[in-house]
């Protein structure tokens, strides 16, 4: 009896502890991203997206009524002319006017369906006369925006998810989760709204794909190609993605946000940045003291090294540490200069060559004094400038 007692109480306990993980774990909506059990797409904020929709629900209703008609007359048939209520089947030769009924019916259904769908992939690709040229490189694994023409033209930036939530999603996404999980950047990409957008699309090391639902987007990004797409956003707002091609271990950590705002916001944006760009071309000829490179590099680290290297220097898993690292100690500096610019391991630790010397500079300083390796080593902007030769 104490023992039915004691499992009834147990199992009782299980179940409040999965509940109380559910609730833990609970979510809403992300407005512009994906949604709670979403079974639909996406609501759409361009004319692409919109007709995308119609497309999908005008296909998905016209196979269904094939499917219904087709089936239902043949279960029909087989019901109804049944061996087992006298019927015998027929003995007959072809017939030329079903011959031309169910070659003619199926052609025009698929003229029918065809028409709209070759429209909307002609418009999908039509990338002339954009306001706005945004080329979008994938990294193992993060995305590099720069502004190649139209307003912001010169501003560029690497888009990394927050390292907060991978910290999160490292300790077993514990606790209460934020809606926009895994979905959060430290540098979103930002447009104008009714502009038109072409987004070229490529690649550092491995295919991704660059894909926004609410858009109506998705190209793929390959190395040494240069693919393009456009979209044309119809509201303000935050909308998301995520890279769409198996791209690696990290491949779930490589969302995609674009931050719509109004013409009057974007050009404000526009001269932010281009102020914070004047303020980083830095002097690659300048000379550094420790302790403000090291400062430098420790902002550098967090945002493009801690989510694979951990903000302890420890690594995880394949990634080595870098707490210790023997190239990290070398007392040859240019040894790190060159993994660092080129990558290693096959792509595993992917070049850097995105990054200013002067931001190379302080991250490799900033290794090279931090945790448990107190080198007093210092590597100057000038000595990357030179290995990059």
């Amino acid at each position: 009896m104490m023992k039915r007692i004691f499992n009834k109480s147990a199992s009782m306990l299980l179940a409040a502890s999965a509940w109380a993980a559910t609730a833990a774990h609970a979510v809403n909506d992300l407005p512009g991203g994906p949604a709670v059990n979403q079974l639909n797409l996406h609501p759409a904020v361009t004319k692409i997206a919109e007709e995308q929709a119609w497309l999908h629900w005008f296909m998905l209703i016209a196979c269904t009524v094939i499917f219904v008609a087709v089936f239902g007359v043949m279960f029909y048939s087989i019901w109804k002319h049944r061996k087992s209520v006298g019927h015998k089947a027929a003995n007959f030769h072809e017939s030329v006017t079903v011959e031309i009924i169910w070659t003619i019916v199926p052609f025009i259904i698929v003229i029918a369906m065809a028409l709209p769908a070759t429209k909307l992939l002609v418009a999908s690709k039509d990338t002339t006369n954009a306001d706005l040229t945004i080329k979008t490189t994938g990294y193992q694994w993060k995305w590099g925006y720069d502004y190649l023409n139209g307003e912001g033209e010169g501003i560029g930036f690497v888009s990394t998810l927050d390292s907060s939530h991978r910290e999160m999603s490292n300790n077993g996404a514990k606790g209460v989760i934020p809606d926009d999980y895994l979905f959060k950047v430290d540098n979103p990409l930002v447009v104008p709204v009714n502009k038109k957008i072409r987004i070229i699309t490529t690649a550092n090391d491995v295919i991704h794909a660059f894909m926004v639902p609410a858009f109506g987007i998705k190209q793929d990004a390959i190395p040494g190609f240069v693919r393009d797409t456009w979209f044309r956003a119809e509201k303000t707002g935050d909308f998301y993605g995520q890279c769409a091609e198996l791209c690696g271990k990290e491949h779930a950590y490589m969302p995609i946000h674009v931050k719509v705002v109004s013409a009057e916001d974007y050009t404000k944006w526009v001269e932010i940045e281009k102020k914070k760009l004047a303020a980083k071309q830095d002097d690659p000829s300048k000379v550094w003291v420790l302790d403000d490179l090291s400062k430098r590099g420790e902002k550098v680290y967090a945002t493009n090294c801690a989510a694979c290297h951990q903000a302890n220097g420890k690594g995880a898993g394949p990634i080595k540490a870098l707490d210790g690292s023997p190239v990290v100690l070398d007392a040859d500096k240019g040894a790190q200069i060159a993994v660092v610019l080129n990558g290693r391991a096959n792509g595993a630790m992917p070049p850097w060559k995105q990054l200013s010397d002067t931001d190379l500079a302080a991250v490799i300083t900033y290794t090279k004094n931090n945790w448990s390796n107190k080198t007093g080593q210092l590597v100057q902007p000038a000595d990357v400038k030179l290995a990059r030769r």
